[in-house]
C-alpha cells in the first residue's frame, strides 16, 4: 500500500478520534452519563458500531468503551523508516475513523436537534438530511437486494463547476446508483452545486445530502451496515460477514472531488474494509493491485467525463440500462422526482381533469406492434400551465397473454413513466395524475414519447407473455370519457374476481420468497383472504406472476388436508413452509396472532400486537413513528418480530389485510382492534367501514382509539369503555 496514503489515513484517523473524544468529554460535562444518544427512529443504535462491534450505544456512557476501542485500533503515526506493512494499520485506522465519526454525529444530534431535517427531503432552509431512519432503510434498502439500486457513490467535496456536478449526478442516476454527498472543497459542496442548478435532491431522487462535514460520510457506511444486518441476515457484531456482504452485494465506491485531506484519506481507508474502492479526480497515489476490493483500491487523476465509467469499472459493477427512445434522461433514479407547480408545462388528472389508464388484451390481428397514436392536442399544441384530460389505452396481444395479466402490466405504467426525468406520475387506474415539466418540454419531450416508454419497457420486462403492443393516448374530453366508462366496467370485473374468492373454496395458495435474501427462514404464503404482508401481492397477482415466470418466487402451494380450520393451518402449506424455510419452521397459522402466527421478514406494511389490559390488539403502519400502547415504536417492533420468526402476540400484515374477512379471525377479527394511528384509520376507512357494517358494527372505527386518545393501555381503556368497544366483552384474548 502507498506510504503516502497510509500516512495520511492514519494521521486523519488520529485527528478524528481525538475530536470525538473531546466532544464526548464536553458532552459528559454538560449532560449526565445516562443521557440518551442515538440516530432518530432506528432500531440499529449507532449502526457501524453496532454492526461491527455488536455494542449498543444508547447513552453517553456507552461511548467510553467504543472510544477505548478506537484508540486501541489506532496505529502509531508513520515514520520515515517504518518497518511494518501499511495496509493493515491503515484499515484499522479507517475503521476507528467510522466509530469516532458516529460518536461525533450522535453528539451533534444531542447538541443540535434541528441540524438535520430527519426526513426524506430537504426543507426550504435546510438541505442536510442526516442519518436515514428505519422507514427510509426499509423502503430504499430493499432496492439494494432486488437490484433496482445496485449500490451507491459516496461523493466528498465538490466538482470544479456546477455544470460538471450536474453531469456527474445525472450519469450516476442513469446507472441507477444512489449518490451520498458530504464534505466540501474550496468552500463548495456537491449538494449545494446541485441545488444551485435547480436539481432536486433527496431520497426520492437518490441524491442524498447527508451533511456538510466529512464526519457525515459515516451515514453512508451506516446505511451499508444496516443493509447487511436487515437484509443480509447478518448478526450484530459479526463484522466479517458484514464486510463480506457489502463487498459482494453492495456495489459502492468513494468519489472524492477536490483536494484529499487527511480526514478524507481516513474515510477512504475505512471504506476499503467494506470492499469499496476510491476513485479521485486529483493526482493522489494509486493502489492498483487487487485484494480487499474487487479490483483496484484507489484510482486517481480520472477526468470528470470518465470518472463515473471508471468508478463502475473499478467496482466491478455490471449495469444494465434500457435504451428508451426519448429526449430526456431515463432510469429508476428519477422515479421520486417531483414536478412542482411553478415548473409544470402540462398537467393531466390530479383532481383537476380526468385521467385514466387501461391495459386490455386483444386478438393478434387487432394489434399493430409499436403503433403509437395521440388523439387530441399534443404538448406542442398547448401553452405553458395547461391542464388536459388524458386516457392511456394500451392494447396487447399474444398467444401467452391472458386477462389476468392485464392488471400486472397496467400497474407498471406508474413506474415506467416516472423513470423519465421531468415527468411525475402518481396514482393508477382512474385516479392517475401526470405532470410534465417545462424542462422536459424544452428538451423535446412530447406525449407520443409516453407511448415510446411503454412500448420499450413493457416489451423488455414482459415480452415473453405478449407479442404485440400498441398505445393510444387520448387528450380529448369526450374520448377520455368513453375510455372511463369502458375501464370502470373492467375494473369492477377484476375486483369481483378476488373479492369473491375465499380460502375455503381455493385449493391452491401461492408462495412469495422474494424476501428470503434477507430473512432466510421467512416464507410468505398468500391466500385469497390473506394478502402478502408487504402489500404488494395478492393471490391473483401471484397466480399471474407464476404464469409469467414459472421458476420465480411465486410458486403454487397446494393446501392439502385441513389441520385447523379456525387457526388456518393446512398439511400442504406446512410441508411447503418446512421445505422453503430449510427446516427452520414446520408450520404456522394464517388467522391467529396468539398461536404460532405467520412469520415476518421486515417489509410488512403493518404490525399488530396484543394489548392484554384492553383484551384486544393494536395495529400500526410503518409510516407512524410514535410510541404505541404496547410500549414500542414500529422500528422496535419490526426488529423484534422480523427476520423470519413466529412471534406469538405479534404479527405482520398488509393494510389491505385489515379489512379482509380472515384478519385475526381466530381471535375474533376486527372486533379485537382497539387502537391504530389516526393516519391509518383515515387511509383504510372506506374498506374498514364496509367490513364493519358487514359484521353488524357500522361505527366500529369510531370506537377504536388512536394517538390523540392515548399511547398507553391505561390511557385508552377509559375511551374504549365509554364507546362500548366490543373487545371488552369478548372472551379473554390470552
Amino acid at each position: 500500500m502507498s506510504k503516502i496514503i497510509a500516512s495520511a489515513a492514519i494521521r486523519g484517523a488520529h485527528k478524528i478520534v481525538a475530536r470525538a473524544e473531546k466532544k464526548w468529554q464536553e458532552a459528559m460535562e454538560k449532560w449526565q452519563p445516562n443521557e440518551a444518544v442515538g440516530f432518530p427512529n432506528t432500531a440499529y443504535y449507532l449502526p457501524v458500531i453496532y454492526g461491527i462491534l455488536g455494542i449498543k450505544v444508547e447513552k453517553l456512557a456507552d461511548m467510553e468503551p467504543v472510544l477505548e476501542r478506537c484508540k486501541s485500533l489506532l496505529p502509531p503515526l508513520v515514520k520515515e523508516t517504518h518497518p511494518l506493512p501499511y495496509l493493515a494499520p491503515a484499515l484499522d485506522a479507517g475503521m476507528a475513523t467510522f466509530f469516532a465519526e458516529e460518536i461525533i454525529e450522535a453528539i451533534r444530534y444531542l447538541e443540535e436537534p434541528d441540524f438535520y431535517t430527519k426526513s426524506e427531503d430537504p426543507t426550504d432552509n435546510n438541505i442536510w438530511l442526516g442519518a436515514a431512519d428505519d422507514v427510509i432503510l426499509r423502503k430504499r434498502g430493499i432496492e439494494f437486494v432486488d437490484g433496482t439500486a445496485p449500490g451507491f457513490a459516496a461523493i466528498l467535496g465538490a466538482a470544479p463547476t456546477n455544470e460538471i456536478a450536474v453531469k456527474i449526478a445525472h450519469e450516476l442516476q442513469q446507472k441507477n446508483l444512489y449518490v451520498f454527498m458530504t464534505a466540501s472543497h474550496d468552500g463548495k459542496k456537491f449538494s449545494e452545486q446541485l441545488v444551485e442548478s435547480e436539481v432536486q435532491i433527496g431520497w426520492p431522487t437518490r441524491l442524498i445530502s447527508f451533511g456538510p462535514d466529512v464526519s457525515a460520510t459515516v451515514f453512508a457506511m451506516g446505511f451499508a451496515t444496516r443493509v447487511a444486518l436487515s437484509f443480509g441476515g447478518v448478526s450484530p457484531g459479526d463484522f466479517r460477514k458484514v464486510l463480506i456482504y457489502n463487498k459482494d452485494r453492495t456495489f459502492a465506491f468513494a468519489m472524492p472531488l477536490g483536494y484529499v485531506t487527511d480526514e478524507w484519506y481516513a474515510n477512504a481507508a475505512g471504506a476499503v474494509n467494506f470492499g469499496f474502492p476510491t476513485i479521485a479526480d486529483t493526482p493522489i497515489p494509486e493502489i492498483l493491485p487487487t485484494g480487499i476490493c474487487t479490483y483496484e483500491h484507489v484510482a486517481a487523476n480520472v477526468p470528470h467525463d470518465r470518472i463515473v465509467a471508471r468508478a463502475i469499472e473499478v467496482r466491478g459493477l455490471k449495469v444494465t440500462v434500457a435504451e428508451v427512445p426519448i429526449p430526456v434522461a431515463y432510469g429508476p433514479a428519477f422515479e421520486g422526482e417531483r414536478v412542482r407547480r411553478d415548473d409544470v408545462y402540462l398537467e393531466f388528472g390530479g383532481g383537476k381533469t380526468q385521467m385514466i389508464e387501461l391495459v386490455t388484451s386483444k386478438r393478434m390481428d387487432e394489434v399493430e406492434d409499436g403503433k403509437i397514436e395521440v388523439i387530441g392536442p399534443e404538448i406542442t399544441d398547448v401553452t405553458v400551465g395547461s391542464k388536459l384530460p388524458m386516457a392511456i389505452a394500451v392494447e396487447v396481444a399474444g398467444r401467452e397473454m391472458q386477462e389476468d395479466y392485464e392488471p400486472i402490466l397496467e400497474r407498471q405504467i406508474h413506474h415506467f413513466i416516472n423513470y423519465a426525468q421531468g415527468l411525475m406520475h402518481i396514482g393508477q387506474r382512474d385516479i392517475a395524475w401526470i405532470r410534465i415539466s417545462k424542462a422536459a418540454m424544452e428538451k423535446g419531450f412530447k406525449l407520443h414519447h409516453i407511448g415510446s416508454i411503454l412500448h420499450s419497457k413493457l416489451h423488455q420486462d414482459f415480452g415473453r407473455i405478449f407479442d404485440k403492443l400498441q398505445i393510444r393516448i387520448y387528450t380529448e374530453a369526450d374520448k377520455v370519457q368513453e375510455i372511463v366508462a369502458k375501464a370502470k366496467a373492467i375494473y369492477a370485473i377484476r375486483d369481483a374476481r378476488i373479492e369473491g374468492m375465499t380460502d375455503e373454496t381455493t385449493d391452491i395458495f401461492y408462495s412469495c420468497t422474494l424476501c428470503q435474501s434477507f430473512a432466510p427462514s421467512h416464507v410468505c404464503v398468500i391466500s385469497p383472504e390473506r394478502t402478502g404482508l408487504c402489500g404488494s401481492y395478492n393471490w391473483m397477482d401471484c397466480k399471474a406472476a407464476n404464469e409469467i415466470n414459472p421458476t420465480g418466487p411465486n410458486q403454487p402451494v397446494p393446501k392439502g388436508e385441513t389441520i385447523d380450520v379456525k387457526l388456518g393451518q393446512w398439511k400442504g402449506v406446512n410441508e411447503f413452509v418446512f421445505k422453503a424455510s430449510r427446516g427452520k419452521l414446520d408450520h404456522y397459522n394464517f388467522y391467529s396472532i396468539i398461536y404460532d402466527p405467520m412469520t415476518a421478514c421486515g417489509c410488512m406494511e403493518c404490525i399488530s400486537a396484543v394489548l392484554p389490559l384492553c383484551n384486544g390488539v393494536m395495529t400500526l403502519n410503518r409510516e407512524h413513528t410514535g410510541i404505541t400502547p404496547c410500549g414500542m415504536k414500529f422500528t422496535t417492533l419490526a426488529g423484534t418480530i422480523g427476520g423470519g420468526i413466529s412471534s406469538p402476540g405479534f404479527v405482520g400484515h398488509s393494510k389491505y389485510n385489515i379489512s379482509q374477512r380472515k384478519f385475526l379471525s381466530a381471535e375474533g377479527g376486527i372486533k379485537r382492534v382497539v387502537w391504530m394511528p389516526k393516519m391509518l384509520k383515515e387511509e383504510i376507512a372506506d374498506r374498514f367501514n364496509a367490513r364493519a357494517k358487514e359484521i353488524g358494527i357500522p361505527n366500529l372505527l369510531d370506537m377504536i382509539a388512536d394517538e390523540t386518545v392515548g399511547t398507553t393501555e391505561e390511557e385508552i381503556l377509559p375511551f374504549l369503555k365509554e364507546k362500548g368497544h366490543p373487545a371488552l366483552s369478548m372472551e379473554p384474548i390470552m
